[in-house]
């Protein structure tokens, strides 16, 4: 790994840019990203400072440099409780509760163990000389299980990374459409999945959102990059064109259990089942509309 760092509070201790990590803690590093690097964060102690064997110039030093794992804000999702009260990319966060954390992982199990209770959060921000103090209500969020299903968790909305930036290779076209496949299969399965547990009361119907939230979501994802915002669009496109493909009339996916009928049976539905059909499809189609524009207006 070559260490490009990100910008951190002065109190961090700092690596070069161009540094090539060797071990951290005392852990060797492999040569490229894989499960025994993922699983670097579990053997290290939480300490604010920590060793860093880097070949720097062609010499191999020893150097005091931050917890790898700090409490930094490297995504903010739209419409969380932290992106309400004006957390950004980039911040890290000192202290909860007048306690001062090391790691993301403290924070992560402050927040999951808070039962919706605020939080004092003392936030250093780059360029400002002053820490900002934050006073942050975790939400009670659905998400899937890997295994299937969905769980119930307090979340602020927020998602962590490494106090430096890894070097990176520019993936092939076979491995890029292959992740891309897999990551729209994963969209289109969760999509599936949830609208199923908000129809069986699973989980509940405020995770469906109509076009003033996903306006709203739009400017939030553009305010943190491109890169962000195209990821968004694409999920939404996978979204909209799973929804498009269901068997329902007036939609492309109800065309095509019409052809199908037609197929087997060797002649068109009749008109005037046509016009039943359509009719109920868009009721149907115009109710869920209603409906998630009801939800962006009274959901929390």
């Amino acid at each position: 790994a070559v260490a490009e760092m990100r910008p951190l509070p002065p109190a961090y201790a700092t690596l070069e840019p161009g540094d090539r990590l060797l071990a951290i803690g005392g852990i060797d590093l492999p040569e490229e990203a894989g499960p025994s690097f993922s699983g670097l964060e579990a053997e290290l102690p939480r300490d604010a400072t920590v060793e860093y064997r880097v070949l720097r110039d062609g010499a191999e030093l020893t150097v005091p440099g931050p917890y790898p794992y700090p409490p930094l804000i490297t995504q903010l999702a739209p419409n969380s409780a932290a992106y309400d009260i004006g957390l950004k990319v980039g911040d890290v966060i000192e202290t909860v509760d007048g306690t001062p954390i090391t790691a993301f992982a403290e924070l992560k199990e402050i927040v999951e163990a808070s039962d919706g209770r605020v939080l004092a959060l003392k936030v250093w921000r780059e360029g400002l000389a002053d820490p900002l103090d934050f006073a942050l209500a975790p939400r009670r969020v659905d998400e899937p299980n890997p295994e299937g299903g969905f769980r119930t968790e307090w979340r602020i909305g927020i998602a962590g990374g490494m106090a430096f930036e890894p070097a990176t290779e520019r993936m092939g076209a076979l491995p890029a459409l292959r992740d891309g496949v897999a990551q729209t299969w994963r969209i289109a399965e969760s999509s599936v999945s949830g609208l199923w547990h908000m129809i069986t009361g699973a989980i509940s119907t405020c995770n469906m959102t109509g076009p003033i939230g996903i306006a709203q979501t739009s400017g939030a994802m553009a305010s943190q990059g491109a890169v962000s915002f195209i990821w968004f669009v694409a999920a939404l496109s996978t979204a909209v064109g799973l929804l498009n493909l269901s068997p329902i009339p007036v939609l492309d996916g109800g065309h095509l259990v019409f052809f199908a009928y037609e197929a087997v049976a060797g002649r068109p539905p009749s008109d005037g089942a046509l016009r039943v059909l359509m009719g109920a499809g868009l009721t149907l189609i115009l109710g869920v509309m209603l409906f998630a524009l009801r939800n962006d207006v009274f959901c929390p």
